[in-house]
């Protein structure tokens, strides 16, 4: 694997909370566009891939706690005002406490542009470190993240005199800059090292990016002690052990790498792929005409996050659909591929499906002592399933599943093949019909020509590809001039219909329609309200804006609230609609059914009987996979928020100069 292909693989295993961040009610601050993304398949797989590492380096220059011999250094990329970055810092307290000794914190500045505050607390934080150490400085920055939405001057000067600064000293500092240099510095290398959002971590130069769980922390800190406990009894002394570990790493995130990643040839969604069924577990009839063959991990969040969308697929096409289990355990997943083992013993004693979804509902705890407990829960034979883990006896089972795996292209996970056409990712439910859809009338085709039902997969798959096949392979578009479908045209024009009923402002016959594609739970979602709002005051009938619902599937309250959202709009029209609508983004946090009922109560005009009825029968809930469904045939990649401005797109939360470019560029447009 090249260096190049290695970042990108090991880039998202560590992403996963990076615009994805809120998977697990964490984020990522970015310098550029704010979108949460689900149709893109790297935000909802995990690559595999081999470690890479990054040499940052590590002075006197720099805040730090911890012992300077740690066997664990984790340089921080941060900034005071970003809410991401105070959420993460409980959880680094955690690490410092639960890893005493064995781990150091390094603190670098990157305070982002959009945040004005962010870069006059940076040198507050600084002054306070040049007049009192480290101590000041850790003392400094709590306060500072304890009061994130109060870090004017004013408030900087007094957070100085809490924790005993000079503060003659401590305003000269900032009225002089005197730390500004150090902190360009720091953002410059941050810059180098791809490290382009806060917070992002290096842990012994490994990437993590976002305010991910402790958990994910956790994993890479446990690897890299395990890793220098080796170092250290092979005789590199602690003191050495960062330096060593990090002495061949890369030094740049250069900018072609990401113009590659952009560029990379696209896989091509028509191509149909020989995947066997073999041994493998299946669910489903043995003549359905759609075979969904899926590589998983049961330690993948992703792969689990999916589970309800396969069962979605089972109930809504029944006899129609087999779904093939096959195993991808992720280097990085300790616990896979003893777990992918103890799942192949229970299907040898008749219980794969019990062992799957007892494994997936308990994701963070599959040690053997775990494995044995499940298996002896769901009734296994408890000696014959641990001579089976001992004697690692469906290993090569196992592996061989990632061989076909990795021969496919199929390198993370889930992804699917169906009926041999690749799907990556934790896809929502209208991705996944769209392609069933279609395979299901070719496969009718081929038994109203006689193929029995039983052979239609093996003779859609017959000659099917046994490599990656690519859109624009070498030679072809991806290297002449044409966009590459990876970076669609910027003056592409999307055909999505306009529906007649739907929530709207502006005028009602505007020469601008402006479709936003949003979920009420997506934090950019709520911060591109104002911007909407200041677009509806800038233009007002000149322009129509329409809300369209895509509620992302990691998001567990978003779709119940677009089906309230609709409802009060069915209801109580347009005008009732928008304020609810309002209070749902002010109140993002608490979007649970109880509150949904409490908002529509408080609205007032709502017949809350009639309200409840529709949520608990989720009556809306079809016409709101339709509106996400819209996008797909239009064979747009979007995610939240996305507008689509007579049809060209807009994604995520732009800035107002952004939008106004493209609608000024659309009101001029036939003059």
């Amino acid at each position: 694997m090249s260096k190049g292909s290695a970042i990108v693989a090991i880039v998202f295993a560590f992403v996963c909370g990076v615009l994805v961040g809120n998977l697990t009610g964490s984020g990522v601050s970015r310098e550029q566009t704010d979108v949460e993304e689900v149709a893109d398949p790297t935000n909802a797989v995990e690559e595999g891939g081999a470690i890479e590492r990054f040499r940052v380096p590590v002075g006197v220059g720099q805040p730090s706690k911890g012992p300077k011999d740690a066997l664990v250094t984790m340089v921080m990329f941060s900034e005071f005002q970003c809410p991401f970055c105070g959420r993460v810092e409980p959880t680094i307290d955690d690490l410092m406490k639960e890893y005493s000794g064995k781990l150091r914190v390094v603190w670098r500045n990157n305070p982002l542009p959009f945040h004005k505050d962010a870069e006059p607390a940076a040198e507050a934080a600084l002054e306070a470190r040049a007049q009192g150490g480290d101590d000041k400085f850790w003392k400094y920055h709590k306060i500072l993240f304890e009061n994130q939405r109060e870090l004017g001057r004013e408030n900087l000067e007094k957070y100085a005199g809490q924790v005993g600064l000079d503060l003659e000293k401590f305003k000269n500092a900032l009225d002089g800059h005197t730390h500004k240099r150090n902190i360009d510095a720091d953002k410059a290398l941050a810059a180098r090292m791809g490290a382009r959002g806060t917070p992002a971590f290096f842990i012994n130069g490994r990437v993590l990016s976002g305010a991910q769980p402790k958990i994910k922390f956790k994993e890479i800190i446990d690897d890299e002690i395990s890793r220098a406990e080796k170092l250290v009894k092979s005789g590199v002394a602690k003191s050495s052990i960062y330096a060593t570990l990090t002495k061949d790493g890369l030094t740049k995130a250069k900018e072609a790498e990401r113009e590659r990643k952009e560029a990379r040839r696209e896989p091509d969604p028509n191509a149909v792929y020989k995947v066997p069924v073999g041994k493998s577990y299946a669910k489903g009839p043995k003549d359905a005409l759609v075979t969904l063959v899926v590589f998983s991990d049961f330690q993948c969040p992703f792969s689990n996050r999916v589970n309800p969308t396969i069962k979605q697929i089972m109930d809504t096409y029944g006899k129609d659909v087999r779904v093939v289990y096959k195993h991808n355990a992720l280097p990085f997943h300790k616990d896979a591929p003893l777990a992918a083992e103890a799942a192949q013993e229970a299907g040898a004693q008749g219980k794969f499906w019990e062992m799957h979804d007892k494994m997936f509902e308990n994701q963070r705890t599959l040690s053997q002592a775990d494995l044995e407990k499940y298996a002896q829960e769901i009734g296994l034979n408890m000696a014959r399933f641990k001579k089976a883990l001992s004697d690692h006896l469906h290993k090569a089972d196992v592996e061989q599943d990632g061989k076909l795996a990795a021969s496919l292209g199929a390198r993370g996970t889930p992804s699917f093949f169906i009926n041999g056409r690749s799907l990556r990712g934790a896809q929502p439910f209208p991705s996944f019909q769209r392609v069933i859809d279609e395979e299901l009338v070719k496969a009718k085709q081929f038994v109203a020509k006689g193929t029995p039902r039983s052979q239609v997969y093996e003779k859609i798959i017959a000659n099917g590809a046994t490599s990656p096949q690519f859109v624009n392979p070498p030679g072809g578009a991806a290297d002449s001039d044409a966009p590459s479908p990876q970076r669609p045209d910027a003056d592409k024009i999307y055909n999505i219909p306009v529906p007649q009923k739907a929530p709207r402002k502006g005028g009602r016959v505007a020469k601008v329609v402006i479709q936003e594609f949003s979920d009420y739970q997506c934090p950019f979602s709520g911060r591109v309200v104002p911007t909407v709002k200041e677009i509806e005051k800038e233009y007002g009938d000149k322009v129509s804006i329409i809300w369209r619902n895509y509620p992302l599937p990691f998001h567990k309250n978003a779709k119940l609230a677009a089906e309230a959202a609709t409802e009060v709009f069915v209801q109580a029209g347009n005008d009732k609609f928008w304020r609810y609508h309002d209070m749902l983004f002010e109140n993002q946090k608490s979007l649970e059914r109880e509150s949904l009922e409490k908002y529509a109560q408080q609205l007032g005009g709502i017949n809350m009987a009639r309200f409840k009825k529709a949520l608990d029968d989720h009556i809306h809930a079809a016409a709101i996979d339709r509106e996400m469904e819209a996008v797909t045939k239009a064979e747009a990649r979007i995610g939240t928020p996305a507008f689509f401005i007579n049809g060209k797109l807009v994604s995520g939360a732009q800035p107002f100069s952004k939008f106004k470019e493209v609608i000024d560029e659309a009101l001029s447009a036939g003059k």
